[in-house]
C-alpha cells in the first residue's frame, strides 16, 4: 500500500497534543467555564480584560498549568485566589501555583490583562480579534482565540461562557449566547452574554460595530440579524429563507442544539463567512439583495449541528465539519426548488476529477485542511453514502449522529462505526476509498 493510502483504524485514545497544532492547548486539565469581562475602545483599539477560568485537573498532579495567550500586559494572576508564579512568552502563559494541583481537583485561574489586540498571523491569513475601520470582529478558526483571551486552545476542550463587554454606547456588541443584560452608564454600555452550551475556544466570538437589529423569527429559537443600516434592506431579502432552512435542518438533523441563532453582517468584505457558537459572521460582500450567497447561509447554519455541537476531537477530522455543511447546502437546494443534490454532486465530482489527487480526506494535513477540495469531496462522501444506504437509513444516520454526539467531540472512526450500524452491507471498502485513499472514487461506486 502506498504512503498516501491507508485503511481505517480503530479509534485510539486522544493524543495529548493536536497533531496539526502541537503547541496549542494543554490536555492535562479541562476548562469548565470562562467568565470574561472586557472593556473595548474601538478608536485606539484598546482592550482591557479579566478572565476567570473554572477548571478541572486530570488524572495526575499538576505543577504547572499552561494557557495560550497573546502578547498582552499581565496585571493579575491568581490560582484558587492566591498569587502564583508565572511566565508569559511565545504565546504561552505558564502558571505555577505554590503547591501542585491534586489529581481530579477543581481549581480557578484569574488573569487580568490589557493592550492592543492583534490577530494571529497564519498560513490562512490573520485569525482572531480583527480591528475594523470602525469596530472589530472575532473569527478564530482554528488558532485565533488566544488573540483576545487566555484559553486552553484545543477543539476538544469545550466550556460554558459568560462574556461581558463594555464599549462606547453608539456601538452594538454581539457575542455567543443569550443577552442577559445591557446597562448604560456614562456614555458606555455593558453587554452581558451567556452561552451555557459547551463551546470550543475557536468558536467564541465578540462583534463590535454600528448595527441595527432585524428579527427573522421568534419562538423557541429566536433568529436575529445584526447589520449596518445601509445593508438592512438587502439583508431582509438575503436571509428571508433562513427560518425555512432552520425548519428543514431540524427535520433532517434533529433539534437545533442552541438557544438562539444570530447573524452579524460586517460593514467590510470578508473572504468567506465564519461560524461561531450560535452565531455566524458574513461580510458586506455576501449581501446583494438577490439571495446571491444563500448557499453560504445554509452552510453556516448547518455548522451549528456539524462542527459546533458535534465538534472534532482534533483538526485531522475537519471534513466532518465541512463535508457535512457542504452537503447541507445541496440538501437545501434540493428541498427549496433548486438543483438536486445529485446534480450538485455530479458537478463537484467533475470538477474534482480535473484537480490533483493528493488529498486524504480523513487526514488532509495542516496545509490542506481548508482546501476547497476537502469541502467538495466531503459533500461527495455524504452523497455517495446516501446512495449506498438509501434515504431512510441515511437520514436516520444523520439524526442519530447529531443527537448521540450533541455537545460532544468526535473522530472519523466514530462516524464510520455509526454508519456501519445503519448498513446491512460492509462499508469498509467504501470508506477506505473515499476517506483514506487519494484517488477520487467513481460517484456511483
Amino acid at each position: 500500500m502506498s504512503p498516501k493510502q491507508s485503511s481505517p483504524a480503530p479509534r485510539s485514545p486522544q493524543l495529548l497534543a493536536d497533531p496539526y497544532f502541537p503547541n496549542h492547548g494543554d490536555a492535562r486539565f479541562h476548562v469548565h467555564r470562562y467568565e470574561l469581562a472586557l472593556d473595548y475602545r474601538p478608536a485606539p483599539n484598546r482592550l482591557t480584560g479579566s478572565a476567570r477560568l473554572t477548571c478541572l485537573n486530570g488524572a495526575a498532579p499538576l505543577a504547572e498549568a499552561v494557557l495560550d495567550f497573546a502578547d498582552f500586559r499581565i496585571t493579575k494572576i491568581l490560582v484558587d485566589g492566591r498569587a502564583a508564579r508565572w511566565t508569559h512568552r511565545a504565546g504561552k502563559l505558564r502558571l505555577r501555583p505554590a503547591r501542585p494541583l491534586a489529581a481530579g481537583a477543581a481549581f480557578t485561574i484569574e488573569v487580568g490583562y490589557g493592550g492592543n489586540p492583534r490577530p494571529v498571523r497564519s498560513e490562512w491569513g490573520t485569525l482572531g480579534w480583527e480591528e475594523l475601520e470602525d469596530g472589530s470582529l472575532v473569527a478564530s478558526q482554528p488558532i485565533g482565540a488566544p488573540s483576545w483571551y487566555p484559553c486552553n486552545d484545543r477543539p476538544a476542550d469545550k466550556a460554558a461562557y459568560q462574556v461581558s463587554v463594555t464599549a462606547p454606547s453608539p456601538y452594538t456588541v454581539v457575542a455567543n449566547g443569550r443577552l442577559l443584560t445591557r446597562t448604560v452608564r456614562a456614555g458606555a454600555t455593558t453587554w452581558v452574554y451567556e452561552q451555557p452550551a459547551p463551546t470550543p475556544s475557536y468558536l467564541a466570538t465578540v462583534q463590535v460595530g454600528h448595527y441595527q437589529q432585524l428579527l427573522l423569527a421568534a419562538g423557541a429559537v429566536p433568529q436575529t440579524v445584526y447589520a449596518p443600516a445601509r445593508l438592512t434592506s438587502a439583508c431582509v431579502t438575503d436571509f428571508a429563507r433562513q427560518p425555512r432552512m432552520m425548519e428543514l435542518f431540524t427535520e433532517l438533523f434533529g433539534p437545533y442544539p442552541f438557544g438562539e441563532y444570530a447573524v452579524v453582517v460586517t460593514d467590510e468584505e470578508l473572504d468567506v463567512p465564519v461560524e461561531a457558537q450560535g452565531l455566524s459572521t458574513f461580510g458586506a460582500n455576501h449581501v446583494d439583495g438577490h439571495r446571491g450567497s444563500e448557499r453560504l447561509v445554509a452552510h453556516e447554519l448547518a455548522h451549528q449541528w456539524f462542527g459546533n455541537s458535534v465538534t472534532v476531537a482534533d483538526w485531522r477530522h475537519i471534513w466532518l465539519n465541512e463535508g457535512f455543511a457542504k452537503y447541507a447546502e445541496w440538501l437545501w437546494s434540493e428541498r427549496s426548488g433548486g438543483r438536486s443534490a445529485a446534480q450538485h454532486a455530479a458537478h463537484a465530482h467533475a470538477g474534482l476529477s480535473a484537480l490533483p489527487q493528493d488529498l486524504v480526506l480523513a487526514n488532509p494535513g495542516r496545509s490542506l485542511m481548508f482546501d476547497d477540495r476537502l469541502y467538495q469531496r466531503g459533500g461527495l462522501v455524504m452523497h455517495a453514502l446516501r446512495g449506498v444506504l438509501g434515504d431512510p437509513s441515511f437520514f436516520a444516520l444523520l439524526r442519530e449522529w447529531a443527537t448521540l454526539h450533541r455537545h460532544g467531540t468526535v473522530t472519523t472512526a466514530d462516524f464510520t462505526t455509526l454508519a456501519q450500524r445503519h448498513s446491512s452491507h460492509p462499508l469498509h471498502t467504501f470508506f477506505t476509498a473515499w476517506l483514506y485513499a487519494t484517488a477520487l472514487p467513481p460517484l456511483g461506486g
